[in-house]
């Protein structure tokens, strides 16, 4: 049996090295011809491990799906790359979650592996979202973005989320964007359909396609009828009536949303990243198509070096996460109004980054409880250091021990893909052992031992302050400048009363011997000179706390009281108390 001419010629065509595929588009079939380096193989896609510096860490690549050596191109130098929030609406904690876990690693990579992390975050200012809620609350896109951008910003500085290196908005970078997609299409990795859209060909890097997610089964992006495979994604979106829109090579529209992550980490960091991170939500289609489109553009077998995603953020009792569309989530603002930075800082701390997390009252009080014993020990540590606790003498040998052991076993953990639960474990163990040792008494007989206690409580401080966990409180007062100045004006107020019964003297009207005039003229009793002498002292007292009390006297007609609603007030500089 003779075999058709084109068969033959597909034959010999594969037998040389190259790959056919027909496609149906628009009613036609279309062949093209693949090269055998351009379609991967399952093995191909294969994680190639960077060659640099390797910093002593491993941590799980969700690329791998297994922990491997944290190895970056520039020595002590880390290429960080996060999606930060499509900004249509209130950051929840859920948001907070992802955002605080990864602020830890970036802190851990920092003050303990001494690796200067230089992170960029993308802000979604325009969205299919961001454009309904806009109509909905009939105010421009940009208005609503920029609004829930600086209360993003807000709720994360709460939060002590570092912020990045840079922010950069996806309206800012639609130039480079376009420049973007141009190439790809140049490459030969999407096309241009008659309704203006643009869109990735899956189909042209073959396998390599699902780098992070097995893909059997799973369908494409819906909504779109003019697309050559379900798998292939929007990269310009043509414009609809009433929508904001750029002018481009294929006709007015925006950016897709996957895009924008792969132009602006570029950008920054060229046709090499090693970290990316995000939610475990994230890994498909959002950072499966990051993926593809940066190796397209850029001509290159690996993009991102390693992938890391932080687990859900789950209310106590459902296997739902936390999110908008499902309506069960808490704001950040409405969360510190019964918690702490503190408090939820520490939360996050007791599971590992990449787990699930149950979200409830009891899981805040267990936050809560853990961080009261850690300022219980300090306050303890501290006052047996000044004298002012008295114990029975310890077994210094056995403490120093036990710090040395902890500060290995810590570093130990944090090395070995950032185990906070473990790390915590330890320095909580240090602080039972040093609690067992600080138990009061009332007749000491024996020496002290300050400085292990001293060692002791300058390391807990210290990793504590790697986590940003402030035991110090000082930005728990800062949260509560409201409640200080109550108590302030309270004390202020305390004080004009004061001041005012010192004053209230019965009027002493002598004549001047030259007019016969009245001389109106205030002498206080002389038991309360010094009521008036100790008001002055608090105020004086007060003044370098950043507490000012001023007083301006008016003429003599106004009576004590009137004076004193009159000209007393209170500067409070904020924070400074």
């Amino acid at each position: 049996m003779r075999l058709p001419l084109a068969l033959v010629a597909n034959v010999r065509l594969l037998n040389s090295g190259l790959r056919i595929r027909h496609s149906i588009h628009n009613g036609v079939i279309k062949t093209s011809l693949l090269s055998s380096h351009n379609i991967c193989s399952r093995a191909e896609r294969k994680w190639i491990k960077p060659a640099g510096f390797d910093t002593g860490v491993k941590t799980y690549n969700s690329l791998t799906k297994q922990k491997e050596p944290l190895v970056l191109a520039q020595e002590r130098i880390a290429t960080w790359y996060s999606c930060g929030p499509t900004v249509y609406d209130h950051a929840h904690l859920g948001h907070a979650c992802s955002y605080v876990r990864f602020d830890i690693l970036q802190r851990i990579l920092s003050r303990i592996f001494e690796i200067n992390v230089i992170h960029v975050m993308v802000i979604t200012d325009i969205d299919d979202k961001i454009i309904q809620r806009s109509l909905e609350q009939n105010i421009s896109p940009t208005v609503l973005a920029r609004m829930h951008e600086e209360e993003f910003k807000r709720d994360m500085q709460a939060l002590r989320v570092l912020p990045p290196a840079v922010y950069m908005r996806v309206t800012d970078n639609i130039p480079q964007i376009v420049a973007f997609i141009k190439r790809i299409i140049g490459n030969g990795h999407a096309y241009v359909t008659s309704q203006g859209n643009v869109y990735f060909d899956t189909q042209s890097i073959g396998n390599r396609y699902g780098k992070l997610v097995n893909l059997g089964g799973i369908a494409g992006e819906l909504g779109a009828q003019d697309k050559r495979d379900p798998r292939d994604f929007a990269l310009w979106k043509a414009s609809k009536p009433h929508e904001p829109h750029w002018e481009s090579p294929w006709g007015q529209g925006r950016p897709g949303w996957h895009i924008e992550c792969s132009t602006i980490a570029s950008s920054v960091f060229g046709s090499q990243l090693d970290i990316h991170s995000g939610g475990i939500d994230l890994a498909f289609p959002h950072h499966e198509n990051e993926i593809a489109q940066s190796e397209a553009y850029h001509q290159c077998e690996q993009w991102g070096n390693y992938f890391l995603h932080s687990g859900h953020l789950h209310l106590k009792g459902s296997v739902e996460k936390m999110s908008k569309s499902l309506k069960n989530y808490v704001t950040i603002k409405d969360f510190l109004k019964s918690y702490t930075a503190n408090e939820f800082r520490l939360f996050c701390l007791l599971t590992r980054y990449r787990s699930a997390i149950d979200y409830s009252d009891a899981s805040m009080n267990e936050a809560r409880s853990t961080l009261s014993t850690i300022s219980a020990f300090c306050h303890n540590a501290q006052a047996y250091m000044q004298g002012h606790l008295q114990c029975q003498p310890t077994e210094e040998g056995i403490l120093w021990e036990r710090l040395s052991a902890t500060q290995s076993s810590v570093r130990k953990a944090l090395a070995d893909d950032f185990d906070t639960p473990k790390t915590m474990d330890a320095i909580m163990s240090l602080i039972h052992h040093g609690n067992c040792q600080l138990q009061p008494a009332t007749k000491v007989d024996g020496p002290r031992s300050p400085a292990v206690f001293g060692a002791m409580l300058s390391y807990v401080r210290e990793i504590m302050g790697v986590f940003e966990v402030d035991l110090l409180d000082r930005k728990e007062v800062h949260d509560s400048s409201g409640v200080l100045n109550n108590v302030v004006e309270e004390l202020v107020h305390f004080r004009s009363k004061v001041r005012k019964f010192a004053l209230s003297v019965e009027d002493q009207a002598p004549q001047d011997p030259h007019t016969g005039s009245e001389i109106q003229k205030r002498h206080p009793q002389p038991d309360r000179v010094p009521l008036l002498k100790d008001c002055d002292a608090l105020r004086n007292n007060l003044a370098p706390l950043g507490v000012h009390i001023k007083v301006r006297f008016h003429p003599i007609r106004l009576s004590a009281e009137e004076r004193l609603k009159e000209n007393s007030w209170l500067l409070f500089k904020h924070g400074k108390l």
